[in-house]
């Protein structure tokens, strides 16, 4: 009977051991499972500071390269600006030496043409159509009005009283862009304009007309077949 009690006794003592180990065992694992978890948060946030510094270091260098490149800009503007400025000075400049250019020109040749004295009784001066028009246009360029006020102050002073014939010549290569009907119809209106202009710079209408022949009478080249021949009659 005793012997029956100590192991039932035994048996319950052994019970409560193992259940108490069970327990024992189910707190290891959630403490195990707690510091696990803890230790792979602290992961976490390890990474996310290093994708962090990544980011704020990428940010000051895109930042530094920004103000790099709107430095460059500014620096180009700037460089654009003087050279606009000095496309202008230079525009000026050329402008000017053209100017003076063509004023010696006239220094040198008073008509910037060719003069020719006949046999006493006809005096032919020849104007290149280039120095008094632009191609295909019947208004007078300013070297040509520089060239044209050389030629009245001649015919008022030298030439004063006789008549005078101005003739417009063209080349011969047909019309295709300006509004002339022909190239006669354009040698009469250039020779008209010079004969205008002469009349404003105060030589006499009534010894002065006009004379298209567009092409005929061509020179050696089609540059020297476009002229203003201004005749000179004898009285």
């Amino acid at each position: 009977m005793l012997s029956s009690l100590s192991i039932a006794h035994g048996g319950a003592h052994m019970q409560r051991t193992a259940t108490r180990n069970r327990h024992m065992g189910w707190r290891y694992i959630v403490a195990a499972a707690a510091l696990a978890g803890t230790l792979g948060l602290g992961g976490c946030n390890k990474s996310q500071k290093a994708n962090y510094d990544a980011a704020v270091a990428e940010n000051t260098e895109l930042r530094e390269r920004l103000g790099e490149a709107q430095a460059s800009l500014t620096e180009v503007a700037e460089q654009n600006r003087e050279l606009t400025a000095a496309n202008q000075a230079l525009s000026e400049e050329n402008r000017r030496l053209a100017d003076q250019l063509a004023e010696s020109r006239q220094n040198a040749n008073p008509f910037a043409g060719q003069v020719n004295q006949g046999d006493g009784r006809e005096v032919v001066i020849t104007i290149a159509g280039d120095v008094l028009f632009k191609p295909g246009q019947v208004t007078i360029s300013n070297e040509g009005k520089r060239t044209l006020d050389r030629v009245a102050q001649q015919l008022n002073t030298q030439y004063a009283g006789r008549t005078i014939r101005i003739e417009g010549y063209t080349d011969a290569d047909p019309i295709r862009k300006s509004g002339w009907k022909s190239n006669e119809h354009l040698s009469a209106e250039r020779a008209l304009a010079v004969e205008a202009y002469l009349v404003s710079k105060g030589v006499d209408n009534n010894r002065i007309y006009s004379a298209a022949f567009g092409p005929s009478n061509p020179k050696s080249t089609k540059a020297a077949s476009r002229r203003v021949e201004i005749v000179i009659l004898a009285n």
